[in-house]
């Protein structure tokens, strides 16, 4: 998908996924006859429990092109951490002119974020969060900037592993 080796891959099968439409695109062509319009769309689903995935989809008409996005959606299917309804640690990501700027809050903060970055986080069961979205809004870029920041996030037990302390000594110091 984007390129990363720590990226854990999940089948749709059996789980229950929701679907959030993050954008709807139309596009025109210009014949000799007229106007031909097509519609692309970008969708991003979830089980709100650190799978998500995302899509694109095209077609003549708007539901063909959101039912393409779906099921392009379930086949990048993706764990990422989430840890008592927030990420592990701050992370950054850029993708195209898109740069996306995830952090850490804590309980009862919400999910402060806008657009795009609101559905995947949505979609990954994320509530408490901060993130700010730089650059490009363009909402094919904003969500897969937002994909490869949350797939950048290590856990806390992989780090102590790697580092052969305790997961107490990792948070502690």
């Amino acid at each position: 998908m984007l390129g990363l080796d720590n990226i854990e891959r999940v089948k749709p099968g059996g789980l229950e996924l929701k679907d959030r439409l993050v954008a709807v695109n139309r596009v025109t062509k210009v014949t000799k006859g007229g106007r031909a319009f097509g519609f692309s769309a970008i969708v991003v689903v979830g089980n709100e429990d650190g799978i998500i995935g995302h899509g694109l989809g095209k077609s003549k008409e708007v539901a063909s092109a959101i039912a393409k996005a779906v099921e392009d959606a379930k086949k990048n299917l993706v764990k990422v951490p989430v840890m008592n309804h927030t990420i592990p640690h701050q992370t950054t990501a850029r993708y195209g002119g898109a740069d996306i700027f995830l952090r850490p809050a804590s309980h009862g903060t919400g999910l402060i974020a806008g657009g795009a970055v609101r559905a995947v986080l949505e979609s990954a069961g994320i509530h408490d969060i901060l993130s700010k979205s730089k650059g490009s809004s363009n909402p094919h870029n904003v969500v897969k900037a937002t994909f490869k920041a949350l797939l950048d996030i290590r856990r806390p037990e992989e780090i102590a592993r790697m580092r052969g302390v305790s997961l107490s000594k990792v948070f502690n110091g």
